[in-house]
């Protein structure tokens, strides 16, 4: 194993940071995606409740595989053609997105009334009630949940080897059909992929909750 480290050990370093960065842009566009369509879920406007539960129902309803081959294979039917390393993480950041939508909106239904109305006794407008008042509380409660999701989102990164993103999986892939040297490769990606998770994505998570509380009052 050692030496098979010493050979191929930076190639899958190369492939873990092409994975982090597709994690960190699919992070970016699944929190921005969940705020948006969590918000529109609740908007009195139902044009904007119609489009977000569509998203949503799609999104949370087909294969995050397919997602990827169609954003990457048949949009380019239509006209819209991307690369392959934006198309793997919008499609892996728009599928989890769809999950984090009802996160979003979960937590913001379950901040208590007297917080809705506090913000009316101080003729708040709705825009301004919600980022000051309500998100904030309902960022804690969104937290805890969020994490997981992270993690299932950077476990599905992997996918995007399957267009040839020069990822972890898609380095791993290429080092065991050179070698055939099965145990070794993908055993040292399943190892960085939790080292990733275990020291990258959950620490991040609970030092943002420690941080949120101390902010609200709640530590």
């Amino acid at each position: 194993m050692w030496e098979f480290l010493q050979t191929y050990g930076l190639r899958l370093v190369d492939g873990a940071l092409v994975t982090c960065a597709q994690f960190a842009l699919a992070t970016l566009v699944a929190c921005s995606a969940a705020l948006v369509a969590g918000l529109g879920r609740l908007s009195a406007l139902w044009p904007l409740r119609t489009l977000a539960t569509l998203y949503i129902e799609i999104f949370r309803g087909t294969s995050l595989l397919v997602q990827l081959y169609w954003i990457f294979f048949v949009l380019p039917l239509f006209g819209v053609s991307l690369p392959k390393f934006e198309a793997g993480f919008l499609s892996v950041g728009l599928n989890v997105g769809a999950y984090g939508a009802e996160i979003v909106r979960g937590a913001i239904t379950a901040v208590p009334r007297g917080q809705w109305e506090a913000g009316y006794a101080l003729s708040m407008s709705p825009a301004r009630r919600m980022r000051r008042i309500i998100l904030p509380q309902a960022l804690v409660l969104m937290l805890p949940p969020w994490g997981n999701l992270l993690i299932e989102l950077l476990k599905g990164t992997a996918l995007v080897a399957l267009i040839a993103v020069p990822d972890l999986m898609f380095v791993a892939k290429q080092i065991n059909g050179a070698t055939f040297r099965s145990a070794e490769a993908f055993g040292a990606a399943l190892l960085i992929y939790y080292l990733l998770a275990r020291l990258l994505v959950t620490p991040a998570m609970r030092g943002l909750e420690r941080v949120m509380a101390r902010r609200l009052g709640r530590a």
